[in-house]
């Protein structure tokens, strides 16, 4: 039997948010949250061109790889504004079945 998916999302979520009070000298993910906003965020721009990057070359373990490391740091990121997986999974939900252009434009009303 194969785990869920969003029930990895959620215990990963659960330890990263569990490490927000944590000792930054002993947790990687402590450090962030002790960093702040922009460290969290600037260490989701480099994941996401490192992930672009390992996309062009075409390798597909580095294309994995990579992007299982920027959807950790979103994961931080979402806990750093008191959101989680949920959150996203819900919002991805509303979308399912609407195409693309349509989501756009409704975005662009609301806007």
């Amino acid at each position: 039997m194969t785990e869920r998916s969003d029930d990895t999302l959620a215990r990963l979520a659960a330890t990263v948010a569990s490490r927000r009070g944590a000792d930054p000298d002993t947790s990687y993910v402590a450090r962030l949250f002790h960093k702040g906003e922009d460290a969290i965020l600037k260490k989701i721009g480099e994941e996401a061109t490192e992930t672009v990057m390992a996309a062009k070359d075409g390798d597909a373990g580095r294309i994995v790889s990579e992007t299982a490391d920027l959807w950790f740091h979103c994961l931080v990121m979402l806990a750093q504004y008191n959101l989680g997986p949920g959150d996203v999974l819900a919002e991805l939900v509303r979308r399912e079945g609407t195409s693309g252009i349509d989501e756009k434009a409704l975005r662009k009303q609301r806007d």
